[in-house]
């Protein structure tokens, strides 16, 4: 690694991973195993990245006494059948073994939890490719709400990557609040579950539609943090 070459951390669904219906259909699948109402589809999709007890909470109205079953089901139906319903998004496999090629440090940050976001990354073939992965506790029930947010996932990548700065990339409000909170940029993408405007909205720096779009960012950022290295050094400050 250079010194001007910038780590990045990536958010998992929505960003890396497609879940195809896996995460949505799997949440659906355990309201209606427990005879309670299945959210529209936009509010499913809402449920995608945020905490997964908050979501049943507050987004599909669980009562709070029947909400560690919907997680144990939902989490059953997940690990049989969901997982394999993903897929990576177009151009992410390639921009992964391009920074691996090129040296570039690169872990993930997820509210997933952790031992599960590991799973899903080698059930994908890409978790090689990850110098750290951090996620949400194992314990997901009600009862651990100690467990860390996504701000504090971000931090504790961050300390594993031992780099500052790093850029974080994401496709919801909460990677870019996560990314803010411990002082980094966060890029954001359009092919995850955000609504029209969330990322602009919450401070992205930038939204971008295609892998080559993110690579091509990245390097911007990596040229803006060499020419304020270069400025540094010619004032004779290093």
């Amino acid at each position: 690694m250079t010194q001007t070459t910038v780590p990045v951390i990536f958010d998992l669904d929505g960003t890396l991973v497609d879940p195809a219906g896996g995460i949505t259909g799997g949440i659906a699948s355990a309201l209606e195993s427990m005879d309670l109402p299945v959210p529209h589809h936009s509010v499913l999709d809402a449920m995608v990245g945020p905490k997964l007890s908050d979501s049943l909470l507050h987004l599909a109205q669980v009562p709070a006494e029947l909400v560690d079953e919907a997680i144990a089901r939902y989490r059953s139906y997940y690990r049989s059948t969901g997982i394999a319903q993903g897929q990576v998004y177009p151009g992410i496999r390639g921009l992964l073994e391009h920074f691996g090629k090129t040296g570039r440090p690169v872990a993930v940050a997820t509210q997933k939890p952790q031992g599960l976001a590991r799973v899903v990354l080698e059930h994908h073939g890409i978790a090689g490719f990850f110098a750290t992965i951090r996620g949400a506790s194992d314990d997901e029930t009600i009862a651990a709400n100690t467990a860390p947010g996504k701000t504090e996932i971000v931090g504790a990548a961050l300390a594993d990557l031992d780099s500052q700065p790093a850029v974080m990339v994401g496709d919801r409000h909460q990677d870019v609040a996560g990314a803010m909170a411990n002082g980094l940029d966060c890029i954001g993408v359009s092919w995850g579950f955000a609504p029209e405007g969330e990322l602009e909205t919450a401070g992205a720096i930038a939204v971008v539609g295609t892998a080559a779009e993110l690579l091509a960012k990245i390097e911007e950022l990596d040229a803006v943090r060499a020419a304020a290295l270069s400025e540094v050094t010619n004032d004779g400050s290093l």
